[in-house]
């Protein structure tokens, strides 16, 4: 897939790019595969905003993907490449050989055509999902369950991948894109492939337009406002933070505190953290 850089038609297109999306082979989605889901816009069931500075935004159908791949044995054919506006990798149609219809993340190398297959019997290629316990060291995945059965949790976005490591009893050690190690239940589920989409990290989006149309309002930096406002605000001209360590709006450290509890219960699956 390509980035496209705009002509700097307007100040906003300066310094801009955008997909040129010549993977999509399907511009309409399937309908079956289609759900609504109301906007709350960062609010909870009060009303009360509970996710600061969200709100906006064109209307969007979420699709329903399949993240279990829960059809063992059941051969797949790559109907179509399609776009998902609720994510930042591709999905792809796949056709079931019993006629049903479901929606899988596209990984990279995937084509229009490709046959795939779920189940501990499935060969090691790209688009297949099978145990951990069936795949050689060395292995990219993408879509691992974390429990069996209960779908893929982690390593679901654009470009992201992990590599089996190692397998220990009844456990495989895993390299995620953090740089953590972890061990993961060898029963797991899990993709092989990357995820497609790798250079959706190469976009500029070049105006606040674009930022507004994925649903983020600006935000006001607590410098610039009054002390009863922000722990960051006050004094006179453009004054500094002022304390140890910056705060969020309720006195709370940020920028680089951990809040990861240090009595997690999957603490014990961790070989290495991803912080240095």
């Amino acid at each position: 897939m390509a980035v496209k850089q705009f002509k700097p038609t307007s100040p906003g297109r300066r310094n801009s790019s955008g997909f040129t999306f010549e993977e999509i082979t399907k511009k309409k989605p399937e309908k079956s595969l289609l759900a609504t889901r109301k906007r709350m816009s960062g609010r909870n069931n009060q009303g009360k905003i509970t996710v600061r500075h969200r709100g906006g935004g064109p209307k969007r159908r979420l699709r329903i993907v399949d993240f279990k791949r829960d059809k063992p044995g059941v051969p797949g054919r790559v109907a179509a490449i399609e776009y998902d506006p609720g994510r930042t990798s591709r999905i792809a149609l796949i056709a079931y050989r019993d006629g049903e219809k479901r929606y899988i993340i596209a990984p990279v190398g995937l084509k229009v055509g490709e046959m795939i297959q779920a189940g501990s019997e499935s060969e090691v290629k790209v688009g297949n999902t099978l145990p951990l316990q069936n795949m050689p060291n060395g292995t990219v995945i993408h879509n691992i369950e974390l429990t069996p059965g209960r779908g893929g949790q982690i390593v679901r976005s654009a470009g992201t991948s992990a590599q089996l490591m190692a397998k220990e009893g009844d456990y495989t050690l895993l390299r995620l894109p953090s740089g953590e190690m972890r061990r993961v239940l060898s029963r797991c589920l899990a993709t092989v492939g990357q995820v497609g989409n790798p250079e959706n990290s190469l976009i500029k989006l070049g105006k606040a337009g674009r930022t507004r149309h994925r649903r983020r309002k600006p935000q006001v930096r607590g410098v610039v406002m009054n002390p009863n406002d922000h722990p960051h605000g006050g004094g006179e001209g453009k004054a500094p933070i002022g304390m140890p360590s910056p705060k969020s709006p309720w006195g709370k450290p940020t920028l680089g505190k951990r809040t990861r509890s240090r009595t997690k219960a999957s603490d014990k699956y961790i070989v290495r953290r991803r912080q240095k």
